[in-house]
């Protein structure tokens, strides 16, 4: 039963990351493209800790931190860049 669980869970989390990779591509807007860049992160990150409870270790914990780190920083760039923008 666990193995099917993680099988879905890998399938829904492989969707999630093709879906944020198009968006990125597609995106209209800096600010999809965003929204799409802080959705794949997040997607790694879930999979990562996916990866972890699977394989029952922590050694993805320091990547995880990074990655979120580097999805919380770029959003804050992103919003100044946009709203400077549009303020001009």
């Amino acid at each position: 039963m666990t193995e099917w669980v993680f099988l879905v869970v890998g399938v829904l989390l492989t969707a999630a990351a093709v879906m944020a990779l198009y968006r990125i591509a597609r995106g209209p807007s800096i600010l999809d493209r965003m929204i799409a860049s802080d959705m794949l992160l997040t997607t790694i990150i879930c999979a990562m800790g996916a990866e972890m409870v699977y394989n029952g270790h922590t050694r993805n914990l320091t990547a995880m931190l990074v990655l979120a780190a580097a999805a919380f920083l770029g959003a804050v760039v992103v919003a100044r860049y946009v709203s400077r923008r549009g303020s001009k």
